[in-house]
C-alpha cells in the first residue's frame, strides 16, 4: 500500500452507510473475487482499518472496495468489510455501490452486474436512487434449532444463509424498537456467542455472524420488523439485505411466500425493503429492493506522522 490518498463516496440505504472505495485502494491481482478478498485480508488488513475504523469511520460502517471485475461485461467487482473483519456479500452495501456507480456516471438505468466473492449479483438501477438486488442463491439449513443463552433463556430459531450467515428467531419475547436497542444488542450478541460455543454452524463449519430477531410490523403495509446484529455488535439501521434473503428462503421453505409475491421488510428505524423470490432451477434467488443516497464524495488521507493513520481497532 503506497497511495497516501483514498478517493470515496459515502452513501447511506435506509440509514445504514456504506463508504465506497473508487481508487487508492490496495493491489489486489486479477484473480476470483474470494482470491482477492484472500490477500485484502491477509496483507492489506490495515487499509480495512484505515477507511471504516475510527477515527475516520465507525463501529455502524460498512466499506465496499471497488475492483475491476474478471468478466469484462460485468459493471463492477466489490469486496464489502466491515470494523472486524469481511462479508461475503452485502445487500444495503450493494444499493450504496449502485447509487455510488450512477453518481460518478460509470452506470445508468437499467440491470448491470456486480462480482462479489460469493458469486455475482445482478442490479437494476430505477433512477438515481432506487435499486434491486437479483441476489445469490440464498437457503434454509436447518430449522427449529435451539440454543440456550446463559442468563438469558433458549431460543428457538433457523440457520439460513443469505450471502451472510444468519441465526432468525421470531419467539424471542422482546420488542423491536430503537429504545430498546441496548437490550435487543444483549440478547442478540448473547445468541451468537451461544451459537458458537454450542458448536453450531453454517455450511463448512462457519460462524453463524448475523443474529435477526423478528417480528410484528409498525409501517401500514409491512409484513415484517427486524433487529439485526452485525458480526461487529453493531446494528444494522436498514432491513439488511442477506438478512431479509434469508428470511425470504425460509418463508419459501415454509411455504409462505409465493414466487412473485411481494415480502416488505421494515427496518429498526422504520426503513423499508421489499422483497420476492425467484425460483432459478429450483434454487430461491431473493430479489431485493430499496433505496440509497449520496451524503458524501471525499479524499481520505493516510498521513504517516498519524499514530491513527491506520484506524483505532477493536
Amino acid at each position: 500500500m503506497t497511495n497516501n490518498k483514498i478517493h470515496v463516496i459515502d452513501t447511506h440505504t435506509g440509514g445504514e452507510p456504506t463508504r465506497v472505495v473508487i481508487a487508492g485502494g490496495p493491489e489486489l491481482g486479477t484473480g476470483p473475487l474470494a482470491e482477492r478478498l484472500g490477500i485484502f485480508r491477509d496483507r492489506h488488513d490495515r487499509f480495512r482499518s484505515a477507511v471504516v475504523n475510527e477515527p475516520r469511520g465507525s463501529d455502524v460502517m460498512v466499506g465496499a472496495l471497488v475492483l475491476e471485475p474478471i468478466d469484462p461485461t460485468a459493471a463492477a467487482g466489490v469486496i464489502f468489510f466491515n470494523n472486524v473483519g469481511y462479508l461475503g456479500m452485502c445487500g444495503h452495501g450493494t444499493i450504496g455501490v449502485a447509487v455510488a456507480l450512477a453518481h460518478l456516471g460509470r452506470i445508468g438505468d437499467g440491470t448491470h452486474r456486480l462480482e462479489t466473492p460469493v458469486g455475482t449479483v445482478a442490479v437494476t438501477l430505477d433512477g438515481p436512487n432506487t435499486v434491486t438486488i437479483d441476489n445469490v442463491e440464498s437457503y434454509r439449513l436447518a430449522k427449529d434449532v435451539s440454543v440456550e443463552v446463559p442468563g438469558l433463556r433458549t431460543y428457538v430459531g433457523d440457520v439460513a444463509w443469505g450471502g451472510n450467515w444468519f441465526f432468525l428467531v421470531h419467539e424471542h419475547g422482546e420488542t423491536l424498537r430503537v429504545a430498546n436497542v441496548e437490550r435487543l444488542t444483549e440478547v442478540t450478541w448473547g445468541l451468537r456467542q451461544a451459537l458458537w460455543a454450542q458448536g453450531i454452524r453454517g455450511t463448512g463449519g462457519a460462524e453463524i455472524d448475523h443474529i435477526e430477531l423478528i417480528g410484528p410490523p409498525s409501517l401500514p403495509g409491512a409484513d415484517s420488523k427486524n433487529f439485526v446484529l452485525c458480526p461487529g455488535r453493531a446494528y444494522d439501521r436498514s432491513p439488511c439485505g442477506t438478512g431479509t434473503s434469508a428470511t425470504i428462503a425460509c418463508l419459501v421453505a415454509d411455504g409462505r411466500l409465493a414466487e412473485g409475491q411481494v415480502w416488505r421488510q421494515e427496518s429498526i428505524i422504520g426503513s423499508l425493503f421489499e422483497a420476492s423470490a425467484r425460483i432459478v432451477a429450483g434454487r430461491v434467488r431473493p430479489r431485493i429492493r430499496g433505496t440509497a443516497y449520496v451524503s458524501a464524495e471525499s479524499t481520505l488521507i493516510l498521513d504517516p506522522a498519524d499514530p491513527f493513520a491506520w484506524g483505532i481497532r477493536p
